[in-house]
């Protein structure tokens, strides 16, 4: 009997990252992630793919309900050209429907329905006049970002603006809501879907357009003369301000990789009993505990070991 060896190769890490770093972005440094003193509370991992599953779901039933009259759908004209490629069909003058495709699309794994969307998105951009080869780098440069963090739609083009919207839909991206975002050139960026804010911005700032969960404007000296007209101090213009005052900052410490089951479950019930269990993520045995708690939690740990 033979044993086959294979060989592999290993790239060089210096020339791993600079490669990385053009086939993402073209040369240029990659975005940064913004720092909680512009984001405030994030959601949690947990709270993302909760987020994700329900956003998936919604896009699911709504696909089925596309086939009703009296049901609208709310896609973007994006995903609707997406979608009429092979999961619906129309006829003249008839409601679209779901094609054979599209009955066995619902009956996909939910990681092979993402792919087969994604293909069918990239393949149909020159239809909405979009580069596949921008849209693609783009996509790429989304892969490399980190899980949970912040990024700025302010640097973005407007065809990445758009594919941002998109992937919202589907639940792959997550619009921070009320987060104020003001250039040095005074052009202003919302990250909200109130109407009700988006009246305010008008009060002190140029509103130019909105999108989904996106507000763009800029601050004038006429629009602040405005604001001033009307009464409008300089210390009232603070919007979501006091949102990011609610958090509240506490020490804790995490803790992971538990023998089994009952040992997770003994940890948490022990904290959760004496009033220090911050967080707990039963799927991944996951809990986070009060810092001042820490040794007292560690203390329990090595008697139950």
């Amino acid at each position: 009997m033979s044993i086959r060896k294979e060989v592999s190769y290993k790239m060089n890490n210096k020339f791993q990252a600079n490669m990385q770093k053009y086939l993402v972005s073209g040369g240029c440094l990659p975005r940064e992630p913004l720092p909680f003193s512009v984001t405030g509370r994030l959601p949690t991992l947990v709270e993302l793919e909760n987020y994700a599953l329900d956003q998936w779901e919604c896009f699911l039933l709504q696909l089925i309900n596309s086939s009703q009259v009296e049901k609208g759908t709310t896609f973007s004209s994006s995903m609707m050209k997406t979608f009429q490629r092979g999961l619906l069909s129309s006829r003249d003058g008839e409601a679209a429907k779901l094609s054979e495709n599209g009955f066995q699309f619902l009956l996909m794994e939910t990681n092979a329905q993402l792919w087969y969307i994604m293909r069918e998105y990239i393949s149909s951009a020159e239809e909405r006049g979009v580069d596949p080869t921008d849209l693609i780098s783009f996509l790429l440069e989304l892969s490399f970002h980190t899980q949970g963090a912040a990024y700025s739609l302010s640097t973005l083009t407007e065809v990445q603006r758009v594919a941002i919207m998109d992937l919202m839909e589907l639940g792959l991206v997550k619009l921070q809501q009320g987060i104020v975002v003001v250039e040095t050139n005074f052009r202003l960026y919302a990250y909200s879907a109130s109407k009700l804010h988006c009246e305010i911005l008008r009060l002190f700032s140029r509103v130019e357009y909105q999108l989904p969960n996106l507000i763009v404007g800029a601050i004038t000296k006429e629009s602040l003369y405005g604001a001033f007209d009307n009464g409008i101090t300089a210390e009232q213009i603070r919007l979501w301000e006091n949102d990011r005052n609610r958090v509240e900052m506490v020490l804790s410490h995490v803790y992971e990789d538990f023998p089994s089951k009952d040992m997770f479950e003994q940890c948490c019930d022990h904290a959760r009993d004496n009033g220090y269990l911050l967080w707990e993520d039963a799927k991944k045995m996951r809990l986070i505990v009060n810092a001042e708690f820490h040794q007292e939690m560690r203390e329990f740990l090595r008697r139950q070991r």
